[in-house]
């Protein structure tokens, strides 16, 4: 089939960057499937959805209009026509999007865009489901990790402009995510059985690019 690579992990160990990086040094489209996610998340919040009440959530998930652009050097992503790239990456949609994305219509009405974008290949897919829900049958799958700490230290530099967003706290926001993210029922953060799992604490963003792309043209 035409080359999808399917990049899973937690938060903070360098998904987003190494996708792009790779979809750039391949000639591939890009999609951050965990944006549309976000995407949908300020928008209940905007829309005073109470997010911790999955049947007020369910009720409304198919009304934004959510939108991904797939260019590496300028992914955008849009709610009814209102580009949110910046608010969907604020600490209050952060703390609210795993409740989102464990109500089950969420997850059906996303993954079917996503299948969508995804379409015929040539795409660097990233999230937290994608080998074992999204794209199962992706001819390249990766679990991209990293220890606690340093995935903590990615995310506080990441809001460094939130004087809250100090590395204990986040570090402790993020442990939640991880443990909602990945006991939620409906398609839990997991490593598909054939990913080839990367350890991103001791390597650099080059180094880990090298290797996906490595293991995506052996498997051309």
């Amino acid at each position: 089939m035409p080359l999808v690579i399917a990049m899973d992990g937690p938060s903070g160990s360098g998904k987003s960057s190494a996708s792009k990086g790779v979809a750039r040094a391949l000639g591939l489209r890009y999609l951050d499937t965990g944006a549309m996610y976000r995407a949908m998340t300020w928008w209940m919040l905007r829309a005073g959805v109470p997010v911790e009440d999955a049947e007020a959530v369910a009720a409304r998930a198919g009304e934004p209009v959510i939108e991904s652009g797939t260019d590496p050097d300028a992914p955008t992503i849009a709610v009814d026509g209102t580009d949110v790239s910046a608010p969907i990456r604020t600490r209050e949609v952060t703390n609210a999007v795993s409740a989102v994305s464990a109500v089950p219509r969420v997850r059906e009405r996303l993954v079917a865009l996503q299948r969508e974008i995804i379409g015929a290949g040539g795409i660097v897919v990233e999230g937290r489901d994608i080998g074992t829900v999204v794209a199962p049958d992706a001819p390249v799958k990766i679990f991209l990790t990293a220890s606690e700490e340093a995935r903590a230290a990615r995310r506080a530099r990441d809001l460094a402009a939130d004087p809250g967003a100090t590395v204990t706290v986040t570090r402790a926001e993020q442990a939640r995510r991880d443990r909602l993210d990945s006991t939620r029922a409906a398609s839990p953060l997991a490593r598909a059985e054939d990913a080839h799992e990367i350890d991103s604490t001791e390597l650099t963003l080059d180094e880990v690019i090298e290797t996906v792309v490595r293991l995506a043209k052996d498997a051309s």
